[in-house]
């Protein structure tokens, strides 16, 4: 598992596969398919304790004190990209979900999802939903936005003219807060 780890911190997931997962390992690759049947099962392990990771780092973040919709999303959205950003083997992982389509890395998905919807739903205050906003959608476009953003501070000093040091991400965060007016109230 710490293999694959280092090979993904450092080389992304196109440098990983049984051969430079064994070598940096220091074992034969037969033992990569008798313990994990192969990259995949290494993957799907280190995918599971990343989303706990997660699932961790967002839980210990501060109870909401959101009176609105509007605040609630706003703590929701900067929470997850400081988590986003606390853990750049996540980030791997992200991209490779983005320039994929497997199984494997469709069910990887569909973890981080319910992890992120368990947070959501175990925070989320007795507030009503923003009437007339698809709200849904909004987060959909939100989160996104958020993952690329972390995604290409992981390679790029720069973005879209925003240098991706701690005074650029204070301004996204002030970019996320004026976005945010489109919820009602």
């Amino acid at each position: 598992m710490a293999a694959a780890e280092r090979l993904l911190r450092r080389d992304g997931w196109t440098g990983l596969n049984v051969n430079t997962l064994a070598a940096d390992a220091g074992v034969d690759r037969k033992l990569v398919y008798r313990y994990f049947e192969g990259v995949e099962g290494v993957v799907e392990r280190l995918a599971g304790r990343l989303d706990l990771w997660l699932g961790q780092t967002l839980a210990a973040q501060p109870a909401t004190r959101a009176a609105s919709y509007r605040d609630f999303a706003r703590e929701m959205l900067t929470g997850y990209l400081s988590a986003l950003r606390a853990n750049p083997l996540i980030l791997r992982l992200l991209a490779w979900e983005l320039a994929e389509d497997t199984p494997l890395l469709r069910r990887m998905e569909a973890q981080r999802s319910a992890v992120l919807q368990r947070w959501t739903a175990s925070r989320r205050p007795d507030l009503p939903f923003p009437q007339g906003v698809d709200v849904v959608a909004l987060n959909a476009v939100f989160l996104a936005a958020i993952q690329h953003l972390a995604l290409g501070a992981l390679t790029r000093d720069r973005f879209a003219g925003v240098t991706m040091d701690e005074m650029g991400w204070r301004r996204i965060e002030a970019a996320i807060d004026r976005m945010l007016e489109a919820y009602p109230g």
